[in-house]
């Protein structure tokens, strides 16, 4: 496994928890981190992602672990369609159950003709996934006030199911771009290569 020149690390603001990457961007992106958090449940998710030259989304694999459960997906996209691999160990539910929390869905896509349009994954509670339609857009040169409506594959954690999310990106004005999905909207800072600074509400650079 090569070497990753480059490492950035934010603290979570909304839960405790925490987010590490190395990784290489001169082509596109190659990234493995690791998440850890406690809602619902504490848990630590480990992961590499491959973005291709036009900042396009090509593999992602995750494995979320916590106590009593283990959950995998691999994530592929090829000519235009997303497929999903995903193996699990121990149970999830119970575990949630025994936390007082709610079930979850299984890992994996439910209906793959809903992410068609999609070019980028999100993953939740990721600063990093958010780079991905800011540099393929071209975002940090895109006039003050323009909206882009992205369709991503949105990749929930710790359960692994991944569904189809919509979320709407706009360049404020220097390096501040404006996230919205449903009824949250955020103003992140990013750095000139498009990764997150700070991210009000989720995570903060350390």
């Amino acid at each position: 496994m090569a070497t990753l020149p480059k490492v950035l690390l934010w603290t979570r603001t909304d839960v405790p928890g925490a987010e590490t990457v190395v990784f290489d961007d001169r082509r596109g992106l190659v990234a493995r981190g690791t998440q850890l958090a406690v809602d619902p449940i504490p848990y630590q998710a480990r992961y590499e992602l491959v973005v291709d030259e036009n900042w396009q989304t090509s593999r992602l694999d995750v494995s979320v672990e916590g106590a009593g459960f283990m959950r995998t997906v691999r994530m592929q996209r090829a000519t235009g369609r997303w497929r999903a691999t995903t193996g699990e160990q121990g149970d999830l539910d119970a575990a949630l159950v025994a936390a007082g929390q709610r079930r979850v869905g299984f890992p994996g896509i439910e209906d793959a003709s809903r992410l068609e349009r999609a070019l980028d994954v999100d993953l939740g509670g990721s600063p990093l996934t958010n780079t991905l339609p800011i540099r393929r857009l071209g975002l940090l040169n895109a006039a003050a006030d323009r909206q882009f409506t992205v369709l991503t594959a949105w990749v929930l954690l710790p359960s692994l199911e991944i569904i189809a999310g919509e979320h709407v990106y706009t360049r404020v004005g220097g390096n501040k771009i404006r996230y919205e999905s449903d009824n949250f909207r955020a103003d992140m800072t990013v750095d000139d290569a498009g990764f997150v600074v700070d991210y009000p509400g989720l995570a903060k650079r350390g």
